[in-house]
């Protein structure tokens, strides 16, 4: 089916103000969030939004960059070497932070694919 092909649809003025919400939430026009909606509903895929999905895999690469580094210190105290820098309690904080964002970022997802299935939230 062509890209400019429309659909009309009516919708009670509840769903009308509904859809507008999630839409703004999203920073999409109206006619766009909806679009995806069905394609979501369609296809059974639950579409991320693109700025969304920019911001979680910028938040992974920071991850994996901070557990390079911490893998290369530790494999230097592992094989005898002086390590300089953050004390344990420092690494212990500093993983507490990463297992944090990880489960933050593991709730965010889980709450975007609950977000195209369920109601307004």
């Amino acid at each position: 089916m062509p890209r400019q092909a429309r659909l009309m649809v009516r919708l009670l003025a509840d769903d009308q103000a509904l859809l507008h919400a999630r839409a703004k939430a999203r920073g999409m026009p109206m006619a766009t969030y909806a679009s995806l909606v069905i394609r979501s509903h369609l296809r059974g895929v639950a579409p991320l939004p693109r700025e969304e999905r920019l911001l979680l895999t910028q938040s992974v690469g920071q991850l994996s960059s901070i557990g390079r580094n911490l893998n290369q210190l530790a494999r230097h105290a592992n094989q005898g070497g002086r390590v300089v820098g953050p004390s344990r309690e420092d690494l212990k904080t500093l993983l507490r932070a990463c297992e944090g964002l990880r489960n933050h970022v593991r709730q965010l997802i889980d709450a975007n694919l609950r977000s195209w299935e369920t109601g307004h939230g």
